[in-house]
């Protein structure tokens, strides 16, 4: 009796699971006609009349594509914004597992625009190499910072990044001894977690130190600055994503709490101007400099991509009339090609000088005119592997930020859906469940790795060449291949600089 009831209940399971099937199909059938019908007699998209139905099949495989382009599509090399070389460099160091390859180079050494790093015949030996000294930036502030680690967290700020992201990276940065920077979208409490050093961010909407017409708020600003792990203040003039254009936060990722911080509606999207009310010219610039840093008592700089050296002669000019006590304490020069924040594509692709050209015109001018000591320069944009940080000391650079490199640290896969806030790996979404795949443990720890790795092979780089330690780096111990297929001397190409005028009072 038992088996005849477990077969009729298998019968029964059978026929109810066989009856599902058949109406699955018929709404399948349905649904295929409907969208036949759809298509077939819309005109809007060609391909879809042409094809109806399986035309659809086109976006759904666009949009597949910029997840598994590079994994099944893309050599090492020829991926953009990053390859899988540079990124699986960073996966490797972030994770702290062997970064040695086999089989000799996949890169094209003979490409034009490669550099090449010269070896010394007696390279520095381990009991030689020192650590790169920390150096001081805004020896006439009140408070100027010892800042300990050339390589840096670039900024981006809580709302571009989840906070999980943030928080990881702020854990992480202070076990490197390296300083995390909030991005313009204010000083959030993700970014104190940790107790490591901070350098806020002031933008042009002035996000967490505005009062309610959006002007700079003296009184929030000095609120940010008695925090003691706010070491400097940066104004950013504009961002190697977007120059010409303010910082853009979709709707959907203007949470409650990243509103309050910034002081701004909740659900509505952030879009910041495209410049600062109080600056048109270069005496505004300093202006707004000397007030932020008497307000704050700390180093205050700007960061900006460079469009033209006829600004940097102008503000040259402008702090020898005032004073080199007036002048900004560091510049941050972002490259064009940066681009951790949503952008334009125009302003993406075809605005704004890379920092190929630009790191060495502004050292040029600021050697030229005397002010290369006083006023340090920070690199930042695209640096993501040693060969690029060992690069840009090399031509000059006091300290080296990166953006990107921290997130692939995370865990980015470069799935570019950073604007879209959904995010596979939680690094640039608010969606709580997606934010679950991201470990703030575990990630830290990575973002130490990745920093540690980096501090190690740029000072591999350096005794290579025979320095003891990355900043003695200088352009003679590089080279350039130009277009007869041969290297020249960089050097050559960007000559060292002369003081040409006097310096006073440093």
């Amino acid at each position: 009796m038992q088996s005849e009831g477990f077969m009729s209940f298998v019968k029964t399971t059978m026929e109810w699971i066989a009856g599902l099937f058949v109406v699955a199909i018929i709404l399948l059938l349905l649904t295929i006609i409907v969208f036949y019908i759809i298509d077939s007699t819309q005109k809007k998209h060609a391909i879809r009349h042409n094809f109806p139905v399986i035309g659809r099949f086109r976006y759904w495989f666009e949009h597949l594509g910029e997840f598994f382009r590079q994994y099944f599509f893309s050599m090492d090399r020829e991926e953009l914004p990053f390859n899988r070389a540079e990124r699986s460099w960073v996966y490797r160091a972030a994770k702290d597992i062997s970064r040695t390859q086999a089989f000799g180079s996949t890169r094209n050494l003979n490409q034009v625009g490669t550099v090449l790093f010269m070896n010394d015949q007696f390279p520095t030996q381990e009991e030689d190499a020192v650590e790169a000294p920390p150096v001081m930036i805004g020896p006439y502030c009140r408070t100027p910072y010892l800042a300990q680690s050339f390589f840096n967290i670039s900024g981006m700020s809580y709302g571009a990044l989840s906070k999980v992201a943030v928080e990881a990276l702020a854990r992480g940065a202070a076990r490197a001894g390296c300083w995390i920077n909030t991005g313009e979208g204010g000083l959030s409490p993700y970014h104190l977690t940790g107790g490591g050093d901070v350098v806020f961010q002031i933008g042009t909407a002035k996000y967490g130190v505005r009062d309610a017409e959006g002007k700079l708020s003296d009184d929030k600003l000095k609120e940010v600055a008695e925090h003691p792990q706010v070491k400097m203040i940066e104004l950013k003039l504009a961002q190697g994503a977007k120059p010409g254009k303010g910082g853009i936060l979709p709707a959907e990722k203007v949470t409650e709490e990243i509103a309050k911080i910034r002081g701004i509606p909740a659900g509505e999207a952030s879009i910041s101007p495209n410049g600062h009310r109080e600056i048109h010219t270069v005496g505004d610039l300093l202006d707004l400099i000397n007030h932020i840093r008497e307000i704050t008592g700390k180093p205050v700089g700007f960061k900006t991509v460079l469009g033209s050296e006829h600004f940097l002669y102008e503000l040259c000019a402008e702090i020898h009339k005032r004073g080199i006590e007036f002048a900004p304490d560091f510049i941050t020069i972002d490259s064009a090609d940066g681009g951790s924040g949503a952008a334009p594509q125009p302003l993406f692709d075809y605005v704004g000088l890379t920092l190929k050209e630009s790191l060495p015109m502004v050292i040029d001018i600021l050697q030229q005119q005397g002010l290369r000591n006083r006023i340090k320069v920070i690199g930042s944009g695209k640096m993501i592997t040693p060969s690029m940080v060992a690069w840009a000391l090399a031509m000059g650079a006091d300290f080296v930020l990166s953006a990107r490199g921290f997130m692939f640290a995370l865990g980015c896969i470069q799935a570019m859906q950073c604007n879209k806030n959904t995010c596979p790996t939680g690094v640039t979404t608010h969606n709580p469940d997606l934010q679950k795949g991201l470990d703030i443990t575990d990630k830290s720890v990575r973002v130490h790795h990745y920093h540690k790795n980096m501090v190690k092979a740029v000072g591999m780089i350096a005794h290579s060449c025979g320095v003891k330690e990355p900043r003695q780096l200088k352009r003679h111990h590089m080279r350039v291949v130009t277009e007869s297929g041969l290297s020249t001397p960089i050097d050559k190409v960007h000559p060292y600089q002369e003081n040409k005028i006097p310096t006073k009072n440093l």
